[in-house]
């Protein structure tokens, strides 16, 4: 008996991860367990025991069985944290997401460097980096951006939906036009650490002067293309166009209302997004950024962490080489993280930290208006 059509993509996508990380640009668990009902400080008590089956969309066995090895942990904090100190709420979710990571040694490893990934994926663990989501969590502060970075952050995207007082976001009233001094000054500091700076939620005009400014490749996360489904979240093909030329990659995400609007997205919208970046900005740009468990719908066939290999195989049934596919499932992120590292290492010998401030920058109102 032969071996069908199917069987053959899927040994392919196998054999594509089992010496490729799937690098998945952003997972919610931290703040699904925060809400949770047992509570953030009972990440150690059984509900929350990614040893057996949860109610989450993540847990150990289906990290396995979906290939994973290198996950991107979201420590998202809402941007009203701002009123109750942003920086404690910030500091709760790091502590989650670390938590999370140490209980399970045998399956997870903090990673802070390309490096660690590779090391990490070699022992057969999940390499587990932290990223930010919202810069309003930094409090126009130069300075709390790089104690993040020190307790192991290593991306930030600018803004979550709300416009802040150096930059715009996708979804609320633009103040700016997108970056303001300061914004441009946050950039640059990032850059100079060798924080990514994701651009996911941003506005196109945000989007493009981080691309006019920026020394080192940026990502988004976890977005789609615009021009396949009108949506604010995702990325134009204007801005697709200059990925080039930066180096960055557009991380494409599982969010049914950013994939269609028809009610219910599949798989094959998720592969038709991915083949509109490639397309359009080049096959050596473009990821893979669920959202798992900061969604409550996935597309049909995406309904975990279990099933990221049918989407390569997707991809493979539509024609793509088994090198495009490493590039897909992660090569493409580890070449721009390990570019922001370069440059890091050479600005980090041509400038000091940043000590500059949102009043010197903006104006003494310091919101850049």
């Amino acid at each position: 008996m032969g071996v069908s059509a199917q069987d053959m993509h899927m040994e392919k996508t196998l054999r594509v991860l089992s010496t490729t990380p799937l690098v998945d640009g952003h997972n919610d668990l931290p703040w699904a367990i925060r809400n949770s009902e047992a509570g953030p400080h009972d990440v150690e008590a059984e509900a929350h025991d990614l040893r057996s089956a949860t109610l989450f969309q993540t847990d150990l066995e289906r990290l396995r069985a979906g290939g994973v090895g290198a996950q991107w942990w979201s420590v998202y904090i809402p941007f009203e944290a701002v009123a109750e100190g942003a920086a404690k709420v910030q500091l709760e979710q790091i502590d989650i997401a670390l938590q999370i990571i140490d209980k399970y040694p045998e399956a997870m490893e903090l990673a802070t460097s390309v490096s660690d990934v590779e090391a990490a994926f070699g022992r057969g663990r999940v390499a587990s980096m932290l990223g930010m989501e919202g810069g309003h969590a930094i409090e126009n502060s130069l300075g709390s951006l790089r104690a993040f970075y020190a307790m192991g952050v290593r991306y930030m995207t600018l803004t979550h939906n709300g416009t802040l007082d150096w930059a715009d976001a996708c979804c609320s009233l633009p103040r700016h036009g997108g970056l303001t001094d300061f914004g441009r000054e946050v950039v640059g500091e990032m850059n100079r650490m060798g924080m990514l700076v994701d651009i996911s939620h941003t506005s196109p005009e945000t989007m493009n002067d981080v691309l006019d400014v920026a020394e080192a490749p940026v990502i988004w996360s976890h977005s789609s293309a615009r021009a396949l489904h009108d949506h604010p979240r995702n990325v134009p093909d204007q801005v697709l166009r200059r990925l080039p030329e930066n180096g960055g990659v557009v991380m494409v995400t599982f969010v049914p209302s950013f994939l269609t609007s028809r009610d219910e997205a599949t798989i094959a919208d998720v592969a038709d997004h991915i083949e509109h970046v490639a397309n359009v900005a080049g096959v050596d740009y473009v990821g893979i950024g669920s959202d798992f468990d900061g969604i409550d719908s996935t597309p049909v066939g995406l309904e975990d962490v279990s099933t990221f290999p049918a989407l390569l195989a997707e991809l493979s049934r539509r024609g793509w080489s088994e090198e495009n596919l490493r590039k897909v499932a992660g090569e493409n992120l580890l070449r721009a993280w390990r570019e922001a590292e370069t440059t890091a290492r050479r600005l980090q010998r041509e400038r000091p930290p940043s000590t500059r401030t949102i009043q010197q920058l903006d104006g003494p109102t310091g919101d850049g208006r």
